[in-house]
């Protein structure tokens, strides 16, 4: 089957060959994935392409140490969430409140200075959040933008008695400049946006006066493009509701395992995307098993207990199954 790349990949790739630093190579063999069609003519390159990468990357003597560290953060758990937004906007402080992660906080800006993972637990699962340095007034650094591009998700953190609106403003502008999107893609945004980022707005310090108009204001402007909540990480407010935003904004869904005669463990679920079918959960238990599987036994989804389904059978959140090989 052909590639049938379309002309805006190939100006990405004259401007790969003509980039003289990694970080510049980085950046524009990243816009030749995002660009290029997802078939099976375009599986060698897509390989090819992921290589140079993960070459470029691992290439530590272009690299200063914090650099080297922050795009060495490996995913861990059911996702990998990135934390961003403008000095003093509290992220740190809601990093530390809900992950095991132990970011530097004070009431001054810019005392995060490198990327800082930490892991989140939601009921039987982790999640792992990203604390990064705030975002300023000049372009993003490259190697901020490469692990933007990688998460799952976004949290865009806005200071509830600072003009939050005005916040999301500049952050989604020098998002825009790396081509990446917030949320639901607007037409206009079809030829600049490369990357698509769900994403949440968290509201920070809801406890002070006068910020509850404000958030009201930001859930109606965004209404229909981000899901919108507010708390207060200094005075642990909102903090439970916020782990259950984060999860549904990630649209996963857990899945559990069972052999014949036996109970399923609740410990381990497979994590998988929303709308994902039978066949995808036994892929993922092992790579042979969606060309192996006969059937499979389902409880949950609504239906009775033990009723066979389809390799196409659309899963749910909980559901359990037994597969037949």
């Amino acid at each position: 089957m052909p590639a049938n790349l379309p002309p805006q990949y190939f100006e990405a790739e004259k401007t790969y060959r003509l980039a003289k630093t990694a970080a510049e190579k980085i950046v524009a063999l990243e816009e030749m994935l995002a660009i290029m069609p997802k078939h099976k003519g375009t599986d060698h390159l897509r390989a090819e392409l992921r290589r140079r990468i993960a070459k470029l990357t691992q290439a530590s003597d272009k690299r200063s140490a914090t650099q080297r560290a922050s795009m060495g953060i490996d995913k861990e758990g059911a996702a990998q969430v990135v934390v961003i937004g403008l000095p003093n906007a509290g992220k740190s402080q809601i990093v530390s409140s809900i992950t095991n992660a132990s970011p530097t906080v004070a009431e001054y800006p810019f005392t995060t200075q490198s990327a800082t993972p930490g892991m989140m637990v939601f009921e039987n699962i982790q999640i792992q959040l990203i604390d990064t340095p705030p975002l300023v007034a000049q372009p993003i650094e490259w190697w901020l933008r490469h692990i933007l591009v990688r998460a799952d998700a976004l949290l865009v953190v806005v200071d509830l008695n600072d003009a939050p609106l005005t916040q999301m403003e500049d952050i989604t502008a020098q998002l825009r400049e790396t081509r990446i999107g917030l949320g639901k893609r607007w037409s206009e945004e079809a030829n600049t946006i490369l990357y698509q980022k769900k994403a949440l707005i968290i509201g920070n310090k809801i406890d002070l006066d006068n910020t509850s108009d404000n958030h009201l204001t930001l859930k109606t402007k965004y209404k229909e493009q981000l899901p919108v909540v507010a708390i207060s990480a200094k005075e642990g407010i909102g903090l439970e509701q916020l782990k259950h935003e984060i999860y549904q904004v990630l649209d996963i869904i857990r899945v559990y395992t069972k052999a014949p005669s036996q109970k399923p463990d609740f410990n381990d679920p497979i994590i998988l995307e929303k709308g994902s079918r039978l066949e995808d959960a036994a892929e993922s238990v092992h790579k042979d098993f969606r060309a192996k599987l006969k059937y499979s036994r389902l409880w949950g989804s609504g239906k009775h207990d033990g009723i066979m389904a389809k390799r196409d059978h659309i899963l749910q959140d909980g559901d359990v199954i037994e597969l037949h090989l």
